[in-house]
């Protein structure tokens, strides 16, 4: 009994689709959902490989020729920033410290950490001991285009800048050594180790120079430096760097006209300093830091000495420019402080403030600011591969075709104005540090209030067609026909090249036409395209249908990058000898073509990736399959004696995480197991195949059962 128990524990934790253990009607909103959906947003901004573990079915591998693989792209564009990346990933590791056991219920701890790891594993790779890669990406540039991230590398390079700024070695180092503690790993330790040391040693930001236009560093180092003390504190219990942050008290900015220490901003990207600050208090319990942190928590809040924040209703508003994202911060400083604190008002006064500013987030107002979520949602964030533009415009489509779930939005004006523009960067913006502390406070919002996260989350999305050809009829006059006919590339799930890209046109030879009496050639081929054209093929199995091979030497020059890339233009010449009986309005490629000036997608003319039919249908009315995206094809297994191993639905004798994929898939519905992968994909011998043998199979990857 004890063993089923602690087993239903486990599958608990494991498990998304099961609710969360606690649920007060004090909460108004599912916070479980919304932290789901927010540590999702973060999967959408991978770059590089992606992980076995992403769930973005419309995202791919990308940048792939970057000098640092990995990381994270910074917003709705396509550059890696590493100052607001590494700060971004010390507040993921912040809310894992804090409430990183109590979220364990909800399903989505392991999400956070994979996605703490993912993006620790690229700033180690950055440190380059004596100096750092701190950016990666042209801004100026990079921000020129407006195409989906699998394709940029058809569009620009993407020069990489090194240095050793100490606003981004010291951010980095508090980012690992943060790391090194939630998720219990050494060689983050070392890395923040060496990079405090450089940072201390350098004290200076004067090589940091390509992101100033995007990234400045206005506050300094000297903030920075003092967080990542405080955190190789708590990661070494070496009092040295306890020592070292109280040294750098003295040096953090002054209020104006004051001998106050700065308090009238937020926790940002760019100033940590009230986080730093807030830290030392928990530490020392020093009165001078709880003064510190009331004054500036008082400041977001009830004021002090009659000064206060700007105030949109419920919304504490600091700046145009992701005004959402200083509020969702400063709300997760303020319930991180309340839970540590006794002083019952003190206490009643930041946790309302917390969670006023995370609800009007998520739609206390009536409207949702968080892509995705709740009611009246953004539709129209401004990010590039979520918008999936194939012609380098942000208007075509007029809808974006992938939901961005989770993206925190910047938010309104001043005066409470929101518009839901793509093309309304302070609005509509999204970035990684806009979501940093607000995971944080949906972490703690969670831990007081609970929720249920979704069961099948991320769904599937509809897809549209990818490539295709569309055609129209130039000239069909006396056995001389002439189409023009455009191979697209609108691919979207995700975007990508095909090296050998190629389409058949098929005719209808059955009016007793010799095939070497028709000829075929080209009116015109698309410059730079290069592309082969055959004369007619005979058709398997179907007397009397021919077709035209039209093939492209290199596929990858067509894609969705804009108006001249995303199509390759060939106008195809089909002539008869004179009398001939040929008729092509029965021809199957024929039917369907446009006329006048408008092409019109033919579902008769066959696009392949190589041999493989990727679009279209056969004359024998063959079609593509519908297999997603790395998802691997269904084995079709041969056990001996009909002795099935549990959970192995591969077939190969072991049990991993393609097993696991194949059952996820079925209990989706995206494809079927056979009697023989039902029969090892019941592991709990239950004579039925559900979300519990999903379960037990993760478990069993995990370490967490040895058996089934």
């Amino acid at each position: 009994m004890k063993k089923t128990v602690s087993l239903l524990v486990v599958l608990a934790m494991l498990l998304a689709m099961l609710p969360a253990s606690m649920v007060s009607a004090a909460g108004n909103f599912n916070y479980a959902e919304a932290l789901q959906k927010a540590i999702y947003f973060y999967e959408c901004q991978q770059a590089g490989p992606l992980p076995e573990w992403n769930r973005v079915e419309w995202r791919g591998d990308a940048t792939m020729n970057d000098y640092v693989l990995g990381g994270w792209y910074d917003a709705g564009d396509h550059v890696k920033f590493n100052l607001p990346m590494s700060y971004s990933a010390s507040m993921l590791g912040w809310a894992l410290y804090e409430y990183g056991d109590k979220i364990a219920s909800s399903g989505q701890k392991v999400h956070l950490e994979n996605n703490l790891r993912f993006v620790l594993d690229y700033l180690v790779a950055c440190d380059k001991g004596d100096y750092i890669v701190y950016q990666i990406g042209d801004g100026n540039r990079d921000h020129s285009w407006w195409g989906p991230v699998e394709v940029i590398e058809k569009e620009m390079e993407r020069p990489y800048f090194t240095g050793k700024p100490t606003c981004v070695t010291a951010q980095m180092a508090a980012a690992l050594a943060i790391g090194s503690i939630v998720l219990k790993d050494q060689n983050y330790l070392k890395h923040a180790k060496s990079l405090f040391e450089l940072s201390d040693k350098t004290r200076s930001d004067a090589d940091y120079k390509a992101a100033e236009n995007f990234y400045k560093s206005w506050s300094g180092w000297q903030d920075e430096l003092m967080w990542a003390a405080i955190w190789l504190y708590l990661a070494t219990n070496d009092v040295s760097y306890l020592n070292k942050a109280e040294s750098l008290v003295s040096i953090q900015n002054r209020e104006n006209q004051s001998d106050l220490i700065k308090f009238t901003w937020a926790h940002c990207w760019d100033d940590v300093l009230s986080g730093a600050m807030l830290m030392l208090a928990k530490i020392t319990d020093k009165p001078e830091y709880h003064e510190y942190v009331q004054r500036h928590l008082n400041w977001w809040t009830v004021g002090y000495e009659g000064r206060r924040v700007n105030y949109v209703g419920d919304l504490a508003w600091l700046d145009s420019w992701g005004c959402l994202r200083y509020a969702t911060t400063e709300a997760f400083l303020a319930t991180v402080y309340a839970d540590h604190i006794n002083d019952a008002t003190l206490k009643d006064r930041y946790q309302t403030f917390a969670k006023k500013q995370v609800d009007y987030a998520l739609g206390s107002t009536g409207r949702s600011f968080v892509v995705g979520f709740g009611e009246k949602s953004p539709q129209r964030p401004h990010h590039r591969t979520a918008h999936g533009s194939w012609t380098d415009q942000m208007d075509n489509p007029p809808y974006h075709r992938h939901i961005l779930y989770g993206a925190l939005v910047g938010g309104p004006d001043s005066s409470g104005k929101y518009n839901d523009d793509i093309k309304d960067y302070v609005c509509n913006e999204v970035a990684t540090d806009y979501n940093a502390g607000f995971v944080g406070a949906l972490c703690s919002m969670y831990a007081k209030y609970g929720g249920t996260p979704l069961a099948n989350f991320p769904e599937p999305e509809e897809r549209e067609d990818e490539f295709f050809v569309e055609g129209v009829i130039m000239n069909n006059n006396a056995n001389d026909l002439s189409v023009k006919l455009l191979l697209n590339n609108r691919s979207g799930w995700p975007a990508r090249m095909i090296k050998d890209l190629k389409y058949h046109y098929y005719v209808d030879l059955s009016e007793g036409v010799d095939p070497s009496d028709v000829t075929v050639s080209t009116n015109y081929i698309e410059p730079n395209m290069d592309a082969t054209v055959s004369q007619l093929i005979p058709y398997p199995n179907k007397p009397n249908i021919y077709y035209v091979e039209v093939k492209y030497k290199d596929g990858t020059n067509i894609y969705p990058g804009g108006q001249s890339e995303y199509s390759a233009e060939l106008q195809l010449r089909l002539t008869a000898k004179s009398g001939s009986k040929w008729d092509p309005t029965n021809d199957p490629s024929f039917k369907g073509l446009g006329t006048g000036n408008t092409p019109v997608k033919s579902t008769t003319i066959t696009v392949y990736d190589g041999d493989t039919l990727i679009f279209g249908t056969e004359p024998d009315g063959t079609t593509p399959s519908s297999t997603p995206r790395n998802t691997p094809t269904q084995p079709t297994p041969t056990p001996t004696n009909n002795e099935v191993m549990k959970g192995d639905l591969d077939g190969d004798k072991d049990i991993t995480s393609i097993d696991y994929a194949y059952l996820k898939m079925h209990l989706l519905g995206m494809s079927k197991l056979n009697e023989q992968q039902l029969k090892a994909a019941d592991v709990d011998s239950n004579n039925s195949v559900d979300s519990i043998d999903l379960a037990l199979i993760k478990a069993y990857l995990l370490g967490i059962i040895k058996s089934f």
